[in-house]
């Protein structure tokens, strides 16, 4: 069973930057799609950025450009660089997973759909005040 803890959050001015990070186990597949979505309070979930096996990226037009989603396959580690922060961005930030060859299932005309993914951690959260 695949197991994903985030690290990385904490609290931050408006306009810094914060570098979460996610350590992925208990999987052995090498098809996979892994990424990012966040939930703040009273709001849905919103889908982020995503990564696979290949390196490929996605990204939801809300967050592009202002974000970086990358991994370390030696480390089973994912992370996510987010820059420009602003008190919107306040939110739990969760990192996710699926068996899947990319992550067009993920993302699609700039929206990601974070139902796509079967497994997620318990979240970092992130604050950013004025």
């Amino acid at each position: 069973q695949v197991q994903l803890v985030e690290s990385g959050g904490g609290s931050v001015k408006t306009g810094g930057s914060l570098t979460l990070s996610c350590v992925a186990s208990g999987y052995t597949y090498s098809r996979y799609c892994m990424g990012w979505f966040r939930q703040a309070p009273g709001k849905a979930r919103e889908g982020l950025a995503g990564i696979d096996n290949y390196d490929d990226t996605v990204y939801a037009d809300s967050v592009k450009g202002r974000v970086i989603i990358s991994q370390d396959k030696a480390k089973n580690t994912l992370y996510l660089q987010m820059n420009s922060l602003t008190p919107e961005d306040t939110s739990m930030y969760y990192c996710a997973a699926r068996l899947d060859e990319t992550c067009r299932g993920y993302c699609s005309g700039g929206f990601c759909n974070w139902g796509y993914f079967g497994d997620w951690g318990r979240g970092t959260q992130v604050t950013v005040s004025s």
